[in-house]
């Protein structure tokens, strides 16, 4: 339990956003995906994730790890297949968002959602690293209260707003791991992540990587950082952490060109020559890839969900 709170002590949490969406008719969405974690508390209706087995019921919650590619299926009856890039082109037809909190929790076919980062030593996203699929958490008064009270006072412009929501976030986030420990979820990935936290050396590639992403990092660069031979860096990355070391550097260059292309004005070619593209075309292409749509649709939509 102590390697588990060095751990919590450890994570940096982000709030995202926060949203109440009424489901305006069924739609099955292929290949979501989203950097961020989400956490989506059924209200009413039906919400249905392909691989998970259980019926998800009114007050039932869904966690969601960012970067996990999902296929999630909203409403009742005959759901439309369609692909992320469709939903993202016609959401408005599928999705209503609601901002009045006396709605929250009443509107029929519904749901709350809260999106969030939670990085371990401000470098490596926490439930990423645990390789771990969406799953669900059965009736949970107080995580679920915790994402109403984030919508509430996201809906408002009260003083302390900000500050309030980054405070119930992360005790959001520790209810999720507390729920995980409690249940003993996913035992084994847990013990390998407290344990190559433990080594100074790995979390040393991490922090260069953040803070290197437009510069050299190959594999001879990351042996240099870590004192280890240039032949030994990847497996020893691999076994530590399940991925190759540079598999987990393009997610870090396109998790920072998505959060780039949400908050700057700055051009998809100064965008991908930040994040270490020389090639604008290359990077267009890793992009489209990777999250199903066009750099360019990530930046001209105010989006329900990513």
């Amino acid at each position: 339990m102590e390697d588990y709170n060095k751990i919590i002590e450890s994570l940096g949490v982000k709030f995202g956003k926060a949203r109440h969406i009424n489901i305006l008719q069924p739609i099955k969405i292929r290949n979501f995906y989203d950097v961020e974690n989400t956490l989506l508390v059924l209200y009413n209706g039906d919400v249905k994730i392909e691989g998970i087995d259980e019926k998800v019921k009114p007050g039932d919650i869904l966690f969601i790890p960012g970067g996990k590619p999902c296929t999630i299926t909203y409403g009742s009856g005959e759901a439309r297949p369609i692909s992320y890039e469709e939903f993202m082109t016609q959401r408005d037809v599928y999705f209503e968002p609601m901002t009045d909190p006396e709605e929250i929790g009443i509107v029929k076919n519904s749901f709350g959602l809260v999106a969030f980062e939670a990085k371990v030593f401000d470098s490596v996203n926490f439930f990423s690293s645990l390789d771990i699929p969406p799953f669900f958490i059965p009736q949970n008064a107080k995580l679920a209260q915790l994402i109403k009270e984030i919508l509430v006072e996201d809906f408002t412009d009260q003083a302390g707003r900000g500050r309030v929501i980054s405070i119930k976030t992360e005790e959001a986030v520790i209810e999720l791991v507390r729920h995980i420990l409690r249940n003993q979820l996913f035992v084994e990935q847990l013990a390998t992540n407290s344990t190559y936290f433990k080594d100074p050396r790995l979390i040393d590639i991490f922090t260069y990587i953040k803070n290197n992403l437009a510069g050299d990092l190959s594999n001879k660069q990351l042996a240099n950082v870590a004192n280890v031979s240039e032949d030994y860096v990847g497996q020893y990355f691999k076994i530590l952490t399940g991925i190759n070391p540079q598999d987990y550097i393009e997610y870090q260059r396109m998790e920072e060109a998505v959060n780039l292309l949400r908050t700057t004005k700055k051009s998809i070619r100064a965008i991908g020559g930040e994040v270490g593209y020389k090639d604008t075309a290359y990077f267009c292409r890793r992009f489209k890839m990777m999250f199903g749509i066009p750099a360019g649709k990530m930046r001209r939509r105010d989006s329900l969900m990513i």
